[in-house]
């Protein structure tokens, strides 16, 4: 039984390594949900065993968040934040700022994915009308979506399942964490701007753009409350996947539209992939893989809290890469009990998880979003994205890994 465990895991998690496999026609999520199949099908698991592995909470904090950005998108909020982008940049080096910026504060509250997916298209707009290179611009967009996204436990998905798994409040995560993500997009801005010094020096004439998404003021209004309500039970300490989809509830009473005109927009590819992953982590849990690595780990867990800090963080800088964030968390969550400061812990693997995304073009599904939207008008040589973003992912990874070790000194958390 344990042997067909890890044949199912290893499958799986060399689909969602390699992101497709051209000779089976699978990509990451199918790949999952094969493997979750399989480990029903084969005996690892029972249908009730694998249903008990899903973790709702999870699910239904992505599954609202994603509803609520989708009526923030359709009411014109995302285009009118891109425009405010465009014109207030007078230079290369201002629009760099502010891309950074918007791109690193929009991503912590409403899930770093969706803001490449909305202000790619715009970058590569201004950038032609103003004949400019678009590349350092297109890097800054998805390098300060990652770095932004570790600012709260709603940034990115795998800081979602940090949250349903740790209970950490919302409010004390994003106090912890903001100091980290503020460092990052400094760092984010001096690093390409060094990588980009002559193209950025340059005058932009603002230009008018001849299109864009009519805006839905009352849709807007009602969405942007909404999203405050959101936000405050979050800091209130209401349970987050219920404030969610309360959020997600509210707007479809009250935004008079067709629903299913915004559910077309969610991304449930991603809520079968989590679903899948629970189901397959659950097995090799089931036959006692995790607790076999960890119990082989064990020795180098036993150390101080710095020690651990850093050593956990390097794991988990380099093994985010090797089999993806996501799947990364959903596996460690069961060893983080173990180690002597369990809620500062938690705050390594949402930092090392979040900007090791930068480390590689296949970090971070926010990286594959932006050099898939622009592989026509500006595509990217491996090492030509891999040597900027792979620094600002080591100095990053190293300034917040260096905070944390602090943290643990002073026995903050």
């Amino acid at each position: 039984m344990a042997l067909l465990a890890v044949i199912i895991f290893g499958f799986t998690y060399l689909t969602i390594s390699v992101q497709r496999l051209p000779f089976l026609h699978l990509d990451r999520t199918s790949g999952a949900m094969i493997g979750a199949v399989a480990m029903v099908a084969f005996g690892v698991l029972s249908v009730n065993e694998a249903y008990r592995a899903l973790d709702l909470d999870t699910i239904v904090l992505l599954l609202g968040m994603m509803i609520v950005v989708a009526y923030l998108q359709v009411s014109g909020f995302f285009d009118l934040v891109a425009q405010w982008v465009i014109r207030k940049a007078k230079t290369g080096t201002g629009l760099l700022l502010t891309i950074i910026l918007v791109s690193g504060i929009l991503s912590a509250f409403f899930v770093n994915d969706t803001i490449c997916v909305m202000m790619t298209p715009f970058v590569l707009l201004v950038t032609s009308r103003s004949r400019t290179d678009p590349k350092p611009f297109l890097i800054a967009l998805a390098s300060s979506a990652n770095i932004g996204s570790v600012a709260t436990l709603v940034g990115n998905p795998q800081n979602m399942l940090i949250g349903t798994f740790s209970h950490w409040p919302y409010l004390s995560f994003f106090c912890a964490m903001l100091p980290i993500a503020i460092a990052g997009l400094a760092i984010d801005f001096f690093v390409l701007k060094f990588f980009f010094k002559e193209k950025l020096a340059v005058a932009l004439d603002p230009p008018e753009l001849a299109k864009h998404q009519e805006l839905n003021r009352s849709l807007l209004i009602k969405s942007m409350i909404v999203t405050a309500i959101v936000i405050i039970g979050f800091s209130a300490g209401v349970r987050m996947s219920f404030m969610a989809i309360l959020g997600a509830a509210l707007l479809v009473l009250i935004a008079f539209r067709r629903p299913d005109e915004i559910f077309a927009k969610v991304n449930w590819s991603l809520l079968l992939f989590f679903g899948s992953l629970f189901v397959v982590v659950g097995g090799i849990n089931k036959v006692g893989l995790i607790n076999q690595a960890h119990n082989f780990l064990e020795g180098y867990f036993s150390i101080s809290t710095g020690q651990q800090v850093s050593t956990f963080s390097f794991a988990s800088l380099i093994l985010s890469n090797v089999v993806s964030n996501v799947p990364y968390v959903m596996v460690v969550r069961h060893w983080i009990a173990s180690f002597n400061s369990p809620m500062l812990m938690w705050l390594v693997l949402a930092m090392s998880s979040t900007f090791a995304g930068n480390l590689t073009v296949a970090g971070s599904v926010a990286n594959m979003i932006v050099l898939e939207l622009s592989k026509e008008k500006a595509p990217f040589r491996f090492w030509e994205f891999t040597k900027v973003n792979g620094t600002i992912a080591l100095l990053t990874w190293g300034f917040g890994t260096a905070v944390l070790v602090v943290y643990g000194a002073m026995r903050l958390f």
